[in-house]
């Protein structure tokens, strides 16, 4: 039987950051994996990337976990573009609106695990447990009892589970979740465009789902993310490459010029996921696990990061104050803070996937008058600015800010 204070189940980008955001604590701490971690990516941008937004990017400047990123690699995205196709509605901001170099970084998700799991290696209180699986868990008063699929046997004081969307520590915790199709998929894919990005994030609303540019490390290459209703996300996976770049190209209003494939194509379905509670004894969850949305603003990724580092705070104010971090009563702050902007988040873009979808004049001309508003309020632009950055809300002490 092997005894820790915290297994985290999960080792990607969210459950090694959990890990890592407890070096103060002074707590034993294990993660179970079932895969060990790839190798920094090189060649051609891996298809999946994410936005990291200022607060996401100073946690992992504070975890130590930045350095080991390929800074040749990264794209920072210092401006964005937002507009409605067919229409007048449009809103552009940028980093120099509020004197910061840039917004964010686009980053691919390989390399932001890897740079973490280098980070956690050299860690003198992180136990790796890879590659395994979960086979049962067991709850009990005092502590959680986990056995693994090699039969090993674990026991914590707490577990947290930041094992994705269909997390079995969710599942054996019995935790409850609001759920709803999209009926939507997202198609990922390189493309190299004529035109150079210029550091700017691009975002179209069109009748049948969004269509986002980010900016890659070359100049003429963008990753994008198309998010269409599921017959039309078929048709456009069966076209030929020559066909798909007269697609993305005119769905893109020509923005950046001729869009040429350079990768696969690949997509996923979008579903919203909502679990109604996030703590219980002896047990939290993270990340996807309690929550996933609409990729329209590509924050799924930090609100994953910034979860960790908020359950981090809480753990370790409970163990100076000498109180159980295992109890569902003892982290009900956690929950209500994270929740609330979770539940922001969701809502918000529920909202914006409902406001432009389809053609409907009326509504078309309500948006498009709100866009055309924004963009002529130097006060709402601050606000979306700040959002952008990830810097709205009640952050945890790791998102403000260097600790050095």
């Amino acid at each position: 039987m092997h005894v820790y204070d915290i297994i985290i189940v999960g080792g990607g980008t969210v459950g090694l950051t959990q890990a890592l955001a407890l070096k103060n604590s002074g707590l034993s701490v294990a993660v179970v994996e079932s895969h060990v971690s790839e190798s920094m990516p090189t060649g051609a941008p891996q298809l999946r990337v994410s936005a990291l937004t200022l607060a996401s990017e100073n946690i992992l400047q504070n975890l130590g976990a930045w350095q080991h990123l390929d800074l040749n690699r990264l794209c920072s995205y210092e401006n964005m573009q937002v507009w409605d196709k067919d229409s007048f509605g449009k809103i552009a901001f940028s980093a120099d609106q509020v004197q910061k170099k840039q917004l964010g970084h686009i980053v691919e998700n390989q390399a932001i695990r890897h740079s973490l799991w280098v980070q956690a290696q050299s860690s003198g209180y992180i136990e790796f447990l890879a590659p395994k699986k979960i086979k049962q868990l067991v709850f009990g008063q005092q502590e959680c009892f986990i056995t693994l699929d090699d039969n090993s046997q674990l026991t914590a004081r707490l577990v947290i589970g930041a094992d994705g969307a269909n997390s079995i520590v969710k599942k054996q915790a019995n935790l409850a979740q609001t759920f709803w199709d999209y009926d939507q998929h997202a198609i990922v894919a390189t493309v190299k465009t004529v035109l150079p990005h210029n550091h700017t994030a691009r975002q179209i609303f069109t009748p049948t789902g969004p269509l986002a540019f980010l900016p890659l490390w070359d100049a003429h290459h963008c990753s994008i993310v198309w998010s269409q209703d599921e017959p039309i996300a078929a048709e456009l996976l069966k076209l030929s490459n020559q066909a798909f770049n007269t697609s993305v190209t005119a769905a893109f209003d020509c923005t950046l010029g001729l869009c040429e494939l350079v990768s696969d194509r690949q997509s996923y379905p979008l579903k919203m996921r909502y679990t109604r509670q996030w703590v219980a004894n002896r047990v939290a969850i993270i990340g996807d696990a309690a929550h996933t949305i609409h990729p329209l603003a590509g924050q799924g990724a930090n609100l994953g990061i910034l979860d960790a580092a908020a359950l981090a705070e809480q753990i370790i104010r409970l163990v100076e104050q000498d109180k159980d971090f295992g109890l569902a009563k003892n982290l009900r702050s956690f929950e209500r803070w994270r929740k609330t902007e979770a539940v922001k988040m969701v809502s918000a873009m529920e909202g914006f996937k409902r406001l432009f979808a389809g053609d409907q004049p009326i509504k078309k001309f309500i948006r498009d008058a709100g866009l055309s508003l924004a963009n002529h309020s130097s006060l709402t632009k601050q606000k979306i600015i700040q959002h952008a950055m990830g810097l709205e809300g009640e952050l945890p002490e790791l998102a403000k800010g260097r600790s050095d």
